[in-house]
């Protein structure tokens, strides 16, 4: 993929350093730990800020929202099992670093953001600015995006008091959601597979805390 972006070798070390920390962590699929080596979260910084690009945390990006931690992304990332082609929905774009990490593994995502300043600020950087090309979206994503639909993957990236049966319904047979699950200060990691028409299996994992996700069939 051929960038806009400067890259030296600091932001290399940099992020060769991020992809370190993670492996420790637990992050297995290396090909999850290539992609996350290949974007340059400094780009989501103002330059004041790049010192903090490439820790493990994460940062406020305005309008109330973050740019999730590294390990997070790469976390729902990895249990996506995302191959080259996979038609992905991702549910709140935010800064638009989990976007990019989707794309590097391959997927045609797409995306949608409800905070508008969010939209049109990573509907400019994401191609403008570093290259990357997904399809945007302004709106509700407790909703997801059924005109779109059915998707190979749906993840998304803000706690859910529940998980939206209008999203279970716009997976393929054989697709998995990524979500997670709770109230307002934590949640569960949930992912659901579906198998049939209206059969779905449902795994709880690890908890984690994520801003709200705000919507019709949400907070």
């Amino acid at each position: 993929m051929a960038y806009k972006f400067v890259d030296n070798y600091r932001e290399k070390g940099a992020r060769k350093r991020l992809v370190d920390v993670l492996r420790k962590k637990g992050i297995a699929d290396e090909r999850v730990l290539e992609a996350i080596g290949k974007v340059p979260r400094h780009y989501f910084f103002s330059e004041t800020f790049w010192e903090q690009a490439y820790k493990d945390i994460a940062f406020p990006i305005g309008e109330g929202q973050t740019i999730s931690q590294p390990y997070t992304v790469a976390y729902q990332t990895e249990l996506l099992h995302i191959q080259p082609g996979n038609k992905v929905l991702e549910i709140g774009t935010g800064s638009g670093y989990q976007t990019c990490v989707l794309l590097e593994l391959g997927a045609k995502v797409y995306t949608i953001e409800r905070q508008e300043k969010l939209y049109e600020r990573t509907k400019w950087v994401l191609p403008v600015k570093m290259g990357y090309k997904p399809n945007f979206f302004l709106g509700d994503g407790s909703i997801g995006i059924a005109a779109h639909a059915p998707y190979d993957k749906i993840i998304v990236t803000a706690g859910a008091p529940l998980v939206p049966g209008i999203l279970l319904k716009q997976l393929k047979i054989g697709g998995m959601l990524v979500i997670p699950v709770g109230n307002e200060k934590a949640q569960k990691m949930v992912t659901v597979m579906r198998v049939a028409e209206n059969d779905f299996e449902e795994i709880v994992l690890d908890t984690f805390r994520f801003v709200p996700l705000v919507g019709d069939k949400a907070w």
